[in-house]
């Protein structure tokens, strides 16, 4: 299966997902590692944006893939098989999270992850990483995963309309905290976030 440079699946290879996820749900042990190794990239970028942390982030790769494993057979639709993926994956972050709350001692932070070519202009990262979780989440899954508007509502669980409110409203965050820096690079950056 081939990917694009980002690593996140491109639209011509959903056929093939679906295929895979098909036969994974049959019982087709490597067709569920392919359809893992597929996404794997995709899913771990995803829960270090959440998390922030390599073991955190490894441990939640590793129970969504076990997870998905041991309920390959309730997926009703193979053809939604990434989405699917990350809701389980979003689900697990969301426990080591809840977890990592409970555990933490009063003024840590949590350790910061290495870094990743997620996003390229390091100024753009830092701030989506302030973006509040829910706002992050949406901006992570539509524009730097490559996922369509409705496909993030359903991994987060919310409706359309609640998604692209959340882009709206992290559009507008993104570009007051930013445009002061990009007047001197010119307004045609500000604009095209």
């Amino acid at each position: 299966m081939t990917n694009n440079r980002s690593g996140s699946v491109t639209s011509s290879n959903k056929i093939e997902l679906a295929k895979l996820a098909w036969s994974a749900r049959e019982g087709n042990t490597e067709a569920f590692l392919e359809l893992i190794e597929s996404l794997k990239g995709a899913l771990y970028r995803t829960a270090s944006t959440i998390l922030k942390n390599d073991e955190d982030c490894a441990d939640a790769l590793q129970e969504t893939i076990v997870r998905a494993y041991q309920a390959i057979r309730s997926l009703r639709e193979p053809t939604h098989v990434k989405t699917w993926l990350y809701r389980i994956l979003i689900n697990e972050c969301n426990s080591i999270l809840q977890k990592r709350l409970r555990h933490s001692l009063p003024g840590t932070l949590p350790e910061p992850v290495a870094d990743r070519p997620i996003c390229q202009d390091v100024e753009l990262k830092e701030a989506i990483d302030r973006l509040e979780e829910p706002l992050r989440l949406v901006v992570v899954l539509v524009y730097l995963e490559d996922l369509k508007i409705a496909d993030a509502a359903a991994i987060l669980g919310i409706s359309e309309g609640a998604a692209k409110m959340r882009l709206k409203r992290s559009k507008a965050q993104l570009r007051s905290w930013l445009e002061p820096s990009w007047e001197g690079r010119g307004n045609h950056e500000a604009r095209s976030y």
